[in-house]
């Protein structure tokens, strides 16, 4: 007997169900799904990977990777050859915003930090972490020893500490942060591990950010904050050092000493 087909999670329904090629009638139509639709969604235009995708909709990265590929094909045969898309059904259910990793803790008042940050239905105040050195934004999470927490609601930042990490380190930052209940965080490089933990605390990431954390966080609550969806830990062999002399690389926290990548 097959295995049952687990349902998806959703965030919303989507805005707009129909698509179709300007000035032509009778266009043969293409059906994607709204779970489809989602994993594109998360994927393409949030730029999140598809470890964090399937966390975020309940499901494993194999059935994302499968859902998004063939999201894709349907996408391309539209544009391609003049299609209609219609989107439409599918095996899913509407998140209720209980679940902690849906959303990051918004499900239902936005699908990004701009949304939440731009006073929709259920606003909330939200929490932006900065990784913090004298005024800008640290380099690399790993080895901060401050962070700037900002609050915002209705798009405008309402108020700011500056808080020490106690040593902490790396992925034991994602604790740190969500026990301060940080909804976002902005950093420069961070490694895959750290990401993770991030993405598991239910912490939205703007990663590759440099230059006055003030502005970084104006920015972010204007939609208009330039950053690397894909980051990772750049500093091996770049001399970059922090604390006593330790760099990217030389311990075991995540950040691999193979003068390459972060693991």
């Amino acid at each position: 007997m097959a295995r049952p087909t687990r349902c998806r999670r959703i965030c919303f329904q989507p805005r707009y169900d129909h698509f179709a090629p300007c000035g032509v009638e009778g266009t043969e139509q293409i059906l994607l799904t709204v779970d489809e639709f989602e994993a594109v969604r998360i994927i393409d235009y949030e730029k999140r990977t598809h470890e964090q995708c399937a966390r975020q909709m309940g499901i494993s990265r194999t059935t994302v990777t499968e859902m998004y590929e063939r999201a894709r094909t349907k996408l391309a045969d539209c544009i391609v050859n003049g299609k209609a898309l219609h989107i439409s059904g599918g095996n899913y259910k509407l998140c209720d915003g209980s679940d902690q990793r849906c959303c990051n803790r918004s499900c239902g008042n936005a699908s990004s930090v701009e949304e939440a940050a731009g006073g929709r239905k259920e606003d909330r105040m939200m929490k932006i972490a900065v990784t913090y050195e004298n005024g800008n934004v640290f380099p690399h999470f790993g080895h901060t020893e401050q962070f700037k927490i900002y609050e915002a609601e209705d798009g405008k930042i309402t108020g700011s500490q500056v808080v020490d990490t106690n040593g902490s380190g790396h992925g034991a930052l994602a604790g740190f942060l969500s026990g301060q209940k940080v909804d976002v965080l902005i950093c420069g490089g961070i490694g895959a591990g750290a990401q993770n933990a991030l993405a598991e605390a239910g912490i939205r990431l703007y990663g590759g950010v440099s230059g006055s954390a003030d502005e970084a966080v104006i920015a972010l609550l204007a939609g208009s904050l330039a950053y690397d969806p894909d980051v990772h830990c750049n500093h091996h062999g770049e001399g970059h050092h922090h604390g006593e002399g330790h760099s990217c690389g030389e311990d075991n926290h995540g950040c691999g000493g193979n003068g390459g990548s972060c693991h």
